[in-house]
């Protein structure tokens, strides 16, 4: 039987490779590891039931990663299914909840099978979008951890250190009522750092043990900035 369509479970370290023909048979399945010898195995099934490079589609849940490029670099089209949609697609051959790799390869290449129609191809991007692509992901995730550890550090300070928070967010400027902290930014620190009640402790590091650690408003006056 023709194969029609290929899926492939990834993972970290290996991946699951699975080919069905046109009533859903798994006729190749095979783990490869996660590397450029991997790959190579991966083209080389493919070549086996479909010399033309257009003929199979491939299924993936990721658009990213060194696997997905290097199929694309070879002219295969590839389909990046959303996990949520093949955890869908699961319960039309397993009624439980049990997975496995190798299972989810065979959901993939079926998918390619019955609904191809219903998904679409990542684009055949040159390389230099392609580049592009790579760059704006990786910038985008440091976007993304930044405002993570910012979120876990304004967490810490609420929890344990209110009183430093207030400065840091407010430039120096104490909240309406408790009055300004000075302007020197090591002074300002050591004074907000009074407040009860882990003040009481933290008020006892003497001045100049405080450069390390003070805090430096944003403007002119400070051309270091914040680091956060």
């Amino acid at each position: 039987m023709p194969a029609t369509g290929c899926g492939i479970d990834w993972a970290e370290a290996r991946h699951d490779v699975a080919v069905v023909d046109e009533h859903g048979a798994v006729i190749a399945a095979e783990r490869i590891g996660n590397d450029a010898a991997g790959l190579a195995r991966l083209l080389e099934i493919l070549a086996e039931h479909a010399p033309s490079v257009g003929e199979l589609p491939v299924a993936i849940e990721t658009s990213k990663g060194l696997l997905v490029a290097g199929l694309r670099a070879a002219g295969r089209r590839v389909f990046a299914i959303n996990p949520l949609a093949v955890s869908r697609y699961r319960d039309r051959y397993r009624s439980s909840r049990g997975k496995t790799d190798a299972f989810d390869a065979m959901v993939l290449a079926n998918i390619m099978r019955t609904d191809r129609d219903a998904h679409c191809p990542l684009p055949a991007d040159s390389v230099e979008v392609q580049a592009l692509q790579v760059l704006t992901r990786a910038q985008q995730d440091v976007v993304w951890d930044k405002t993570t550890l910012t979120n876990r550090i304004r967490s810490l300070l609420k929890a344990f250190f209110p009183a430093a928070l207030v400065a840091f967010e407010r430039g120096g400027q104490a909240p309406p009522g408790i009055g300004r902290v000075p302007d020197d930014p090591d002074r300002g620190l050591h004074t907000t750092s009074r407040s009860r009640p882990i003040g009481q402790a933290v008020g006892r590091v003497t001045q100049a043990r405080w450069p390390s650690t003070r805090y430096r408003r944003r403007g002119p006056a400070s051309p270091e900035g914040f680091p956060w």
